[in-house]
């Protein structure tokens, strides 16, 4: 992955303490990563980073929005992201063998080395996973002037259909051997 410089931090000069850092996050952010499933993102990750003695804690919190289609009617729909998001990174002489044998996603390794901690790919997982599984309009929103009323409409008549030939065809046909005896 492309290592962009404005998300890296030079750890090994801080302080013991909490340092804060602010990221604005936008499409182009994503270019890197291929294709998201949204678009116009305008998000900001403030990164609260409480650097200890053989380790540091990590505190993104995520705020913004984005556009994404809606999982009912398929029209543009805008999200509000808002989600915290915690990990550990512990400084070790072999990073890459414990990180193999982590079985906590919010602990990680580096090594006692490495000078720069690369936080590129947290941002992107983390506004990812800032975003709701299901993606539809509010309740009071279906049907309106947003929706899609064509898509709808046909969602209606399949809906129709369904409930209209409910009976089960599992069991078909299994009547005429009922009375074999």
């Amino acid at each position: 992955m492309n290592h962009r410089r404005e998300y890296e931090i030079a750890f090994v000069g801080l302080k013991p303490g909490v340092h804060v850092y602010e990221y604005k996050v936008d499409d182009k952010f994503f270019i890197p990563y291929g294709e998201q499933d949204f678009s116009n993102c305008d998000a900001t990750v403030k990164l609260l980073l409480d650097k200890k003695s053989g380790f540091m804690q990590l505190k993104f919190d995520i705020d913004g929005s984005i556009q994404t289609g809606c999982d009912r009617c398929g029209n543009t729909l805008p999200l509000q992201l808002w989600d915290e998001f915690n990990i550990i990174v512990k400084m070790v002489d072999e990073p890459d063998t414990l990180n193999e044998q982590e079985e906590d996603p919010d602990v990680y390794y580096i090594s006692r080395n490495e000078s720069h901690l690369q936080v590129a790919n947290w941002i992107y997982e983390f506004v990812n996973l800032s975003i709701p599984l299901q993606k539809t309009c509010s309740p009071e929103e279906m049907g309106g002037s947003k929706c899609n009323k064509e898509v709808l409409e046909k969602l209606r008549k399949m809906e129709e259909e369904a409930t209209k030939d409910s009976t089960p065809t599992v069991w078909k046909g299994l009547e005429k051997f009922k009375d074999l005896e």
